[in-house]
C-alpha cells in the first residue's frame, strides 16, 4: 500500500513516519528547505522521537519535492496542511486544504483523503459536495508540541469520521502502527468527528484558563497558589495535569480552536465557550499589570515558546503580554536562542543570555529554567511546579 503525506509540520511528519513503519510513505511539503532536511536526516521541529525515527533504516518513506510525484499511485492521501483561524471571518482559512484536494483530483482521481488538518465544524460534508466525492475523511489529532510522535504511538484514543469497512481499515492501519495496539478506536460520522477535535481542545483550554484564574486570585490575596492547587488536584476527579499556572494558553492549537468552536456557536446558546476565550485576554492584562507593578525601564523576555524543550512560538501567550508591556512605553528585549533576527516585532533580541540578565530590570519567564537561578530576584513568573 502507498500512502502520501502533505504538510510536514508537527501533525504531517508524525503521521509519515509513524505509517512507514509498515507502508510505503511519500511525504511532501512545499517548502523545499524543510524536505532538503529530512532528506538529510535532520528534523526540521524539535521533537526528540523524530530525531530517532528519522535515523531508522527499516521504514519505507521518500521525502519528495514534486506534488505530483507524491500523489500518484497512492491509495490514501492525508492532509495535514495549516488552517490558521482568519479573526476577521471568525473561520480557519482552510483554503491550503482545498488547494491540496483540487490539485491531487486532477492528477488521482480515486485517491482518498485523510483530513488530519483542524478545520470547523461540518467542514467535511461540505468539501463532499463541492468535489462531487465521498472520498473525504476527517480523523482528529491529539498532539503536543514536541511530543507529536511520541502521541501517535502511544495515542489515547483514535477517531475516524466515517463509519466504514473503510473507516476501520484507516482506524487499523493507525492503530497497528502504535506501540501500544490497544487504543481505542472510535468511528464517526465526519461532522461528529470535527465537533470532538474542538471540542477536546476546548476543554483544555478550559483547564489552563481555570488554573490560570485560581492562580490570579492567590496572587491578587497573597495566597500560596501551589498550596491550594496541589489541594485541588488530589480531588482524582480533577487530577493534577493541566493545573501549572502559566501566562495563559497558547500555541498552534488552542487559541484558533477554541475562537473557531465559538463561533460555531453563534446561534447556540451558551456561556462557557465564549468565557473561556475572554479568561485568556484577562488573564494575560492581568500578568501585564503585575510587571508593570514593579516600575521596570526594560523588560527581559525568557524564551518566547510555550514550554520547555520547544521551538515553537506561535500564538504564544507571553506575546500578548510584551504588547501589552510595549503599548505602556515599557522597553522589550528578547532572549530567544531559536531566533536568528536581530529584533523581534521591534524589540530587541539579546544574543548573550548574561548580557541579557544583566540589562533587564525585570525578567519575564513564561517557564522558570535553572539558568536563571543567580537573578532569580528579578524573574516574574508564575511556573508554580518547576521552580523547585
Amino acid at each position: 500500500m502507498n500512502i502520501s503525506v502533505i504538510g510536514l509540520g508537527y501533525v504531517g511528519l508524525a503521521n509519515a513516519l509513524l505509517l512507514s513503519q509498515s507502508v510505503n510513505v511519500k511525504a511532501y511539503d512545499i517548502v523545499e528547505e524543510k524536505v532538503n532536511m529530512l532528506k538529510k536526516k535532520e528534523s526540521p521541529i524539535m521533537d526528540s522521537e523524530v530525531s530517532f525515527f528519522l535515523n531508522r533504516e527499516d521504514l519505507s518513506i521518500k521525502f519528495i519535492k514534486n506534488f505530483r510525484d507524491a500523489v500518484v499511485d497512492t491509495k490514501y492521501l492525508i492532509v495535514a496542511t495549516p488552517t490558521d483561524y482568519d479573526e476577521s471571518k471568525n473561520y480557519f482559512n482552510t483554503s491550503t486544504v482545498e488547494n491540496v484536494i483540487e490539485k491531487a483530483l486532477k492528477i488521482n482521481p480515486e485517491v482518498i483523503f485523510i483530513i488530519k488538518s483542524t478545520v470547523p465544524v461540518g467542514y467535511t460534508s461540505e468539501l463532499k459536495k463541492k468535489y462531487n466525492t465521498e472520498n473525504i475523511i476527517f480523523s482528529p489529532e491529539f498532539l503536543r508540541e514536541g511530543k507529536a510522535l511520541e502521541d501517535n504511538l502511544y495515542p489515547s484514543r483514535i477517531i475516524v469520521g466515517e463509519k466504514s469497512e473503510r473507516g476501520q481499515e484507516i482506524a487499523d492501519l493507525f492503530n497497528n502502527n502504535s506501540a501500544s495496539k490497544t487504543t481505542p478506536i472510535l468511528l464517526t460520522d465526519s461532522t461528529e468527528a470535527e465537533a470532538i477535535k474542538l471540542f477536546s481542545n476546548t476543554y483544555l483550554a478550559l483547564r489552563v484558563a481555570y488554573f490560570n484564574e485560581l492562580d490570579t486570585y492567590a496572587e491578587t490575596r497573597r495566597l500560596d497558589s501551589r498550596q491550594i492547587i496541589e489541594g485541588v488536584s488530589l480531588d482524582p476527579r480533577i487530577g493534577s495535569h493541566y493545573n501549572n499556572p502559566s501566562f495563559g494558553y497558547g500555541g498552534y492549537c488552542l487559541p484558533k480552536d477554541t475562537k473557531q468552536l465559538r463561533a460555531n456557536y453563534e446561534d447556540v446558546p451558551s456561556n462557557i465557550i465564549g468565557a473561556i476565550v475572554d479568561a485568556n485576554t484577562t488573564r494575560k492584562d492581568f500578568i501585564a499589570e503585575q510587571i508593570l507593578a514593579r516600575k521596570p525601564q526594560i523588560v527581559g523576555i525568557y524564551r518566547l515558546t510555550m514550554k520547555s524543550n520547544s521551538d515553537n512560538f506561535r500564538y504564544s501567550s507571553i506575546q500578548g503580554v510584551m504588547k501589552r508591556l510595549k503599548s505602556k512605553g515599557i522597553e522589550v528585549v528578547v532572549f530567544e536562542p531559536t531566533l536568528d533576527e536581530e529584533f523581534f516585532y521591534h524589540s530587541k533580541v539579546i544574543k548573550n543570555l548574561e548580557e541579557f540578565k544583566s540589562i533587564s530590570d525585570v525578567i519575564v519567564s513564561n517557564r522558570y529554567e535553572i539558568e536563571l537561578e543567580e537573578v532569580r530576584s528579578k524573574v516574574y513568573t508564575r511556573d508554580i511546579f518547576g521552580t523547585d
